[in-house]
């Protein structure tokens, strides 16, 4: 089995193998610690199914370990099926690391972009500041050239006024 289809495929068959109704497969499911809802199972068991997407660790896991009860070494296990479950559960283990895994480096990522942000949002801050500080010192600079502009008018219209007088005029 490499793939859902062929998982469900097996299911089906083990489903109709032990002659098993969608409650007993529940009952099944919840002795063995594992849930989810009949309307999911009977979509897992529709007509057709298998050609539909279905998430093998949350939905096909749970429904595999009630009807093959595959976590579980028995006593009249042959060799071949003791190893296939062996291999299941350290497969199932390394899912699980790998998830854990994932789950830190996620947490580490929000945490670096946190920072990231923190940083940026003082870096923005600081040259707002900055930038701010060099209007205001515009704004002072525009008004003192615009009263040097008016005192340079004022006192060329006086000496305008003066070579007017001068001249006689």
């Amino acid at each position: 089995m490499t793939n859902t289809r062929d998982v469900i495929l097996k299911l089906k068959e083990v489903k109709e193998e032990k002659d098993l109704s969608l409650d007993k497969i529940l009952i099944l499911m919840e002795e063995s610690g594992q849930y989810i809802s009949k309307s999911t199972l009977s979509r897992v068991f529709a007509d057709g199914s298998e050609d539909k997407g279905f998430r093998y660790e949350t939905t096909l896991r749970p429904i595999a370990n009630a009807l093959l009860d595959i976590e579980n070494y028995e006593a009249d296990d042959d060799a071949d099926t003791l190893a296939m479950k062996s291999i299941l559960k350290l497969k199932k283990n390394i899912i699980s690391e790998y998830t854990n895994q994932i789950r830190e480096l996620k947490d580490d990522l929000n945490k670096m972009k946190l920072k990231h942000h923190e940083k940026l949002a003082h870096e923005t801050d600081k040259f707002q500041k900055s930038l701010d500080f060099a209007m205001h010192q515009i704004k002072l600079k525009d008004k003192r050239i615009d009263q040097l502009m008016d005192d340079n008018h004022r006192l060329l219209e006086q000496l305008l006024a003066c070579n007017k007088c001068k001249k006689g005029e």
